[in-house]
């Protein structure tokens, strides 16, 4: 329902592949494919999740997924719209969309390196997927934490920058010290990020670790 649909749907997809099958009591179609995808998706024993959305109860669920036509059907994972289809669909094709969410055996060993979270196990995470990027930011906290912040930085080039390859970049740069209030080394730096390129890498990289939720960070970056 609308008001389950971040527990069940969002947050579930962060751990397990989700169909989303948006439907209507008066919709013909909707009575062929619901079973289909109930069966096809049974069948992959729990590594594929079902959840089944009444578009008439559930407004703003349809209104989120901007459905035209129905039956709809999304596919969820890391609470992102990873493939769709509209209209019913023979078992044949529903079969292949599911299959493509089935994690692979290296997909599941992955995810186990990762749960561990020590250095080991994430390098043997990276050994099955070099450019992982969950692994790689984990890895290079890590390193960071360790002292080895030239290494973390060489590893986070594995992977596309993001805001947390940025905020781990950071502290790799600061030799993972940062000062508890940093506004007073910002003050210092702020006469002098015009002309001095290290001293302007540094301001910026104590916003990143400020994040961009923190209000000094507004304040400073202006």
């Amino acid at each position: 329902t609308d008001a389950t649909f971040e527990a069940e749907v969002l947050d579930r997809s962060e751990h397990t592949p989700v169909v989303i099958d948006l439907w209507a009591d008066w919709c013909g179609p909707c009575k062929t494919l619901g079973p289909i995808l109930e069966r096809v998706v049974a069948a992959t024993d729990g590594k594929v999740a079902l959840a089944k959305v009444d578009v008439d109860s559930n407004p703003t669920t349809s209104a989120m997924f901007q459905v035209q036509g129905i039956p709809a059907v999304f596919a969820l994972k890391d609470r992102k719209v990873v493939d769709t289809f509209t209209g019913a669909q023979p078992e044949a094709v529903v079969a292949d969309f599911v299959s493509r969410l089935v994690p692979s055996e290296a997909d599941e060993r992955i995810a186990e390196l990762l749960a561990l979270g020590d250095e080991t196990s994430l390098r043997a995470a990276l050994e099955l997927v070099a450019d992982h990027e969950e692994a790689v930011v984990a890895l290079a906290g890590l390193l960071v934490a360790d002292g080895r912040s030239d290494e973390a930085l060489a590893l986070l080039e594995r992977v596309p920058e993001t805001a947390e390859t940025r905020r781990v970049a950071a502290l790799a740069r600061a030799g993972g010290v940062v000062p508890d209030d940093p506004t007073e080394r910002l003050d210092e730096l702020l006469d002098l990020v015009k002309d001095d390129e290290a001293a302007r890498q540094e301001y910026l990289d104590l916003l990143e670790v400020l994040g961009a939720d923190d209000p000094r960070t507004v304040d400073y970056r202006k």
